[in-house]
């Protein structure tokens, strides 16, 4: 039986996110796959979808909203992975007992103002150049690891090469798992 993999999108859910279908396409193989576009999870619905409209809409309860129908659609434990806001929403669901196998998430933006961190397994990476990067502090206050990679910014989730290693990644991880539940049994 696959493992569940929740995936969630950034903040711009399908309307920007042709870049998601590469990471289903490689993972749906392997996983049972689940996936939010965390717009229609927060309930956000603008008459004009720019940036700045789109963020606020987050900041002013749209975030909070999201984590509480996650939490309420999401009852099995699942591997999570999460991009941008979609990282920052999985983020507080599994601190506010979302139930959560692992973590990955890339380019989570308002994670630098939590004080703790979900209890799983996790993947954290940022771009060298994103500026809502948290600091080496704050890491080492929630007992974080962030993997950053260089000359790459906020959106390095959707080059393809992100793409492939973070695939990559994550099926390591099922692979690893499936090896050793065959090797106990």
């Amino acid at each position: 039986m696959a493992e569940r993999l929740v995936v969630l999108s950034d903040m711009w859910g399908v309307k920007k996110g042709l870049w998601i279908t590469s990471y289903l396409g490689y993972l749906q193989q392997y996983y049972d796959i689940v996936f939010y576009d965390v717009q229609q999870l927060a309930h956000i619905d603008l008459a004009v979808n720019d940036k700045e409209n789109l963020h606020q809409a987050f900041v002013d309860g749209g975030i909070d909203t999201a984590v509480a129908h996650l939490i309420r659609k999401e009852r099995k434990a699942s591997h999570y992975l999460a991009f941008s806001t979609g990282g920052t929403i999985a983020w507080r669901a599994g601190l506010r007992g979302l139930p959560m196998k692992s973590l990955y998430t890339v380019s989570p933006t308002r994670i630098r103002e939590e004080e703790a961190k979900p209890e799983c397994p996790m993947n954290i990476i940022f771009g060298g150049n994103d500026s809502f990067m948290p600091k080496e502090s704050w890491a080492q206050k929630v007992g974080a690891e962030l993997e950053v990679i260089p000359n790459f910014g906020h959106e390095l989730y959707t080059d393809e090469k992100i793409i492939s290693k973070v695939c990559q990644d994550l099926l390591t991880n099922v692979t690893q798992v499936k090896f050793k539940e065959r090797k106990v049994v």
